[in-house]
């Protein structure tokens, strides 16, 4: 994760993402650089619009965020209480499966 924030670190400060810009920024931070990651990272974000990114990556989770709790989640797990109450549970049903099959 590290070398992901350098390569932000650079990027924020409007220096061009290179090899050396990384490794520096790493071992200024008292990192011992892995030249590979490096080299795969500054490969990976090649042509990358990192702007973009970071405003798409931004965006993501608002969109995927489940909705806070409401009244409506109150009333489906009564639903589900009373259901497991009336018949056999799941537990116990699938118990029996499995003694069926050994």
């Amino acid at each position: 994760m590290e070398y992901v924030y350098s390569a932000m670190v650079l990027h924020a400060a409007k220096k061009p993402v290179t090899e050396e810009g990384i490794t520096k920024v790493l071992k200024a931070a008292g990192v011992e650089a892995d030249a590979a990651r490096v080299k795969a990272l500054t490969a990976a974000l090649d042509g990358v619009n990192i702007d973009e990114a970071i405003a798409t990556a931004i965006a993501a989770p608002v969109a995927a965020a489940p909705a806070a709790a409401g009244p409506a989640d109150k009333k489906d797990e009564k639903k589900e209480e009373k259901k497991e109450e009336k018949g056999v549970s799941e537990a116990e049903a699938a118990a029996g499966l499995s003694a069926l099959f050994g």
